[in-house]
């Protein structure tokens, strides 16, 4: 589909990809000491070990204590107690964790509206446990032997039950901490996946566009406007300079308003005027209330290039490009429609341009955005994407 032979980069754009080919292997090492990005197992066994050394050393500290104050200790109740404790608050850490998700989704309200009761309700659960396994295990203390288990759980109820409360608190901003700092690393990640598909991007487009037989097709046709038409090849200069100038530009942006996209695809497209002739006309149906959405960056120049590839290009007769711009909501609904060739029989599949254009709408916006390739009911061809509408700032 494209040419092979490569074509010369600005120095900046390969200095890019030099430091994020850096950059990548930089989160490679990091992965390997991050334990954020550790399988489940890993980090189960990492819990598992920090309860385990804390259980022994607030035993030991118990222990040691008591032996300080002339009271005995026995190590085996000291340990049956700090090992129930903390075995059964690392069991409830994915129970803390999911309330920290839920309170966290909202406002102030829905934060102290879920949190308030479920620390009542996770610290009263979680002592009555614990003082229920320590009975069990160790039973009544030696110099207590008469004690009920009624009788230790009000003797202990009120103080451990608000140990528990403060210990949910404190384990929550823990947890909510560490899920700020997942999600700060993802979104770190992911800016640096994006940076380098937007790299990519570009110096696919130049690969795609700047291929020999594209600049000869095109200076040919502005060699032979130069004398039947000296103001149309003049204009063609213009536009090819343009073009190229857009290609190198925003280079480091990884959404653009559409008016700007709108901008670099006149070029593009002016461009093709010139080799479809008058086998090509372009409608533009751009809502006004959608010339401010941020659309990823040269997102629109490969399903042009499509369309105009694979089902202008040898169509006898005048094709038609409409490309449509919609603000459905929340989201952005984009379509690119042709009325050449239509489809193969075998369907669709994704080449080198859709391929990444899908490739970096799930990057950027995740499950909440689409492309879909159709066929039109009337003939051609239908490309329509859907991704989150948002606007650029004032």
């Amino acid at each position: 589909m494209h040419g092979d032979r490569p074509v010369r980069a600005s120095d900046d754009t390969v200095l890019d990809v030099e430091r994020l080919a850096y950059l990548a292997r930089s989160a490679e090492v990091r992965s390997m000491i991050d334990p954020m990005t550790w399988p489940a197992w890993k980090k189960w066994g990492l819990a598992l070990a920090f309860w385990t050394v804390l259980a022994l050393s607030y035993a030991a500290s118990a222990v040691i204590s008591s032996r300080a104050e002339g009271h005995p200790a026995e190590w085996s109740r000291a340990l049956i107690w700090t090992f129930s404790d903390f075995y059964l608050w690392m069991l409830m850490t994915p129970l803390v964790a999911w309330l920290g998700r839920v309170g966290g989704s909202g406002g102030w309200g829905r934060f102290f509206a879920v949190h308030l009761p479920a620390s009542l309700i996770v610290a009263v659960a979680q002592v009555l446990v614990t003082l229920s396994l320590y009975w069990w295990l160790s039973g009544p203390s030696p110099s207590m032997k008469d004690m009920t288990f009624g009788d230790f759980v009000r003797k202990s109820f009120v103080y451990d039950a608000h140990l528990g409360w403060i210990t949910y608190w404190v384990f929550l901003v823990a947890l909510r901490s560490i899920d700020s700092q997942r999600r700060l690393r993802d979104e770190r990640l992911r800016n640096s996946h994006l940076e380098t598909q937007l790299v990519q991007s570009q110096l696919q487009t130049l690969r795609v566009q700047l291929q020999p037989h594209f600049l000869f097709n095109t200076l040919n046709a502005i060699s032979a406007l130069a004398l039947a038409d000296p103001m149309q090849a003049r204009l063609m200069i213009s536009r090819l300079s343009d073009f190229l100038r857009l290609t190198l530009e925003e280079r480091h942006a990884q959404q653009v308003p559409l008016s700007r996209e709108l901008e670099f695809l006149e070029c593009y497209l002016g461009i093709q005027q010139v080799r479809f002739q008058d086998r090509l006309v372009t409608q533009m149906d751009v809502a006004g209330d959608t010339m401010r959405a941020l659309v990823p960056n040269m997102i629109l120049q490969p399903l042009v290039e499509n369309a105009l590839r694979h089902g202008l290009l040898d169509k006898p007769e005048r094709g038609t490009l409409h490309i449509v711009t919609r603000r459905d909501g929340d989201e952005l609904h984009v379509q690119v429609d042709d009325d050449g060739l239509g489809l193969p029989p075998e369907g669709a599949k994704d080449g080198i341009g859709l391929g990444n254009t899908r490739t970096r709408l799930e990057m950027l916006f995740g499950g909440l955005a689409t492309l879909e390739l159709s066929r039109r009911a009337n003939g051609g061809t239908r490309v329509e994407m859907r991704f989150p509408y948002r606007e650029q700032a004032a």
